[in-house]
């Protein structure tokens, strides 16, 4: 992947990161509007962030099954009580774990952590490594490939 490539897709998982974040707090009655709005307020043309708007529409469709794993994995946590842009975070990187076998784990982790420096507390990496590390034990393939 090159260097703008790469780059591409971290705006796209910044942009997903805001979206899904102010999407938990109140869901909108038409997505496709809201998304719409969301996008023409970015900083570049819409299809630039295309990456991102995959992992939306993927969180969205998936996010029952991912808040249960999440449920499952965060032992001695309220799920109530995960902070609501951790849990965003989580439910981007697990997204891209479950369903998305052209990104190796790992590299979703990473993103994960970087995403939590920028956007959480510095308590919050510990936390969220943690979970998606059990995921990736879960997987059952290489961590360190792409499918």
């Amino acid at each position: 992947m090159s260097k703008a490539q790469f780059a591409q897709r971290r705006d796209g998982r910044v942009a997903a990161l805001q979206y899904l974040f102010a999407w938990s707090m109140n869901a909108p009655k038409n997505l496709a509007e809201d998304l719409r709005v969301f996008f023409e307020n970015m900083e570049q043309p819409r299809e630039h962030y295309a990456f991102g708007e995959e992992l939306i529409q993927g969180v969205i469709e998936h996010q029952a099954d991912i808040d249960a794993r999440i449920k499952a994995l965060a032992h001695n946590w309220e799920f109530e009580r995960i902070a609501k842009i951790d849990l965003t975070i989580m439910r981007l990187a697990m997204f891209e774990m479950l369903f998305r076998k052209d990104i190796p784990p790992v590299v979703s982790i990473n993103e994960a952590i970087d995403l939590s420096k920028q956007f959480s507390n510095a308590d919050a990496k510990r936390f969220i490594n943690g979970i998606l590390d059990r995921v990736k034990d879960q997987l059952g393939r290489d961590a360190r490939k792409a499918e």
